[in-house]
């Protein structure tokens, strides 16, 4: 599928990463075109069921601040989709794919900084966990923990989180579901009828990624990956003592599910190193928080990620 860049202005410039030769991945971004060496890198990452697109009424703001750095994720956009394998989404294999992306573009051995949302922010969670020298400060946006959240007693959780567990049955299923209506899906995810907050050429993008069979294996392998390979490095992490060494900042949508089924401060402490900061703020959102409140999130990474 094609490389979209038209929400950008001509400030920032694309680039394709080889992360990983066997099975070949590479990973497509964009970056700040002016990126001077004197910024320090921020690297954002996306979620469900969007692309870096979903970045565009942020990081045009950031880039006198940061040399920002937007990606998307293994399965996602216009990044390699590898098939079959469900091993190849585990978390720990995006997260290199972060490490990757950022030794490429000139940040080998250098701290950066990270804002992540949704399932990129699990990838966040595991690039924290794996490579501690690498992220300075993190902000993660509305989601707890995986496996918290996937052993969660709440009755509700299963209700809202239905997607959760219709995307890791075994293929074809979930795939079959989705490419009979890729549009309907999208605008079901993002609520479109009921809030119309999204911009039309970016709701366009993640259509058209939707409607690519690719895209639908791919991120339904995400979901599969996390179900499975992630939740048994979540708990070999905790057993372990492997625990996030940099401070974060978790941004809560008070109109999103996750603030309301989830104690979010204590699930991130309990994965989190005694001292470090981690700081919880309920925000008036709800889960699509970069593109329903741009400003909010602009103003916590010039605020905290310094």
């Amino acid at each position: 599928m094609a490389a979209p860049i038209a929400l950008f202005s001509s400030a920032f410039t694309p680039f394709t990463v080889q992360t990983q030769s066997s099975p070949p991945i590479s990973i497509y971004g964009i970056k700040s075109s002016d990126s001077s060496s004197s910024l320090p890198p921020l690297l954002l990452l996306h979620g469900y069921p969007e692309s870096h697109i979903i970045w565009h009424l942020v990081a045009p703001k950031l880039i006198s601040h940061y040399s920002v750095v937007m990606m998307d994720l293994r399965g996602y956009g216009a990044s390699s989709k590898p098939a079959h394998n469900t091993e190849l989404y585990a978390k720990s294999h995006m997260a290199q794919d972060c490490i990757a992306v950022m030794d490429s573009l000139g940040y080998a051995n250098q701290p950066f900084y990270v804002c992540a949302h949704d399932r990129g922010a699990r990838v966040a969670h595991k690039l924290l966990v794996d490579h501690p020298t690498r992220v300075r400060k993190a902000i993660l946006l509305d989601i707890c923990p995986t496996l918290a959240m996937y052993n969660s007693p709440n009755p509700e959780f299963p209700k809202v989180f239905f997607h959760w567990y219709l995307l890791i049955q075994p293929y074809p299923l979930p795939e079959t579901l989705i490419n009979g209506a890729p549009r309907q899906l999208v605008e079901m995810f993002l609520g479109v009828g009921k809030h119309p907050l999204f911009h039309r050429d970016a709701l366009e993008e993640y259509v058209k990624c939707m409607e690519d069979k690719d895209y639908v294996h791919a991120t339904c392998q995400d979901y599969r990956a996390s179900a499975t390979h992630d939740l048994d490095e979540a708990r070999e992490d905790l057993d372990k003592g492997r625990l996030i060494q940099s401070p974060i900042r978790v941004l809560v949508g008070k109109r999103g599910v996750v603030s309301r089924l989830f104690d979010v401060e204590k699930e991130w402490r309990h994965v989190t190193a005694d001292g470090v900061p981690v700081e919880v703020e309920h925000i008036e959102a709800g889960h699509y928080i970069p593109e329903q409140v741009p400003d909010t999130v602009v103003s916590n990474i010039l605020e905290f990620l310094k």
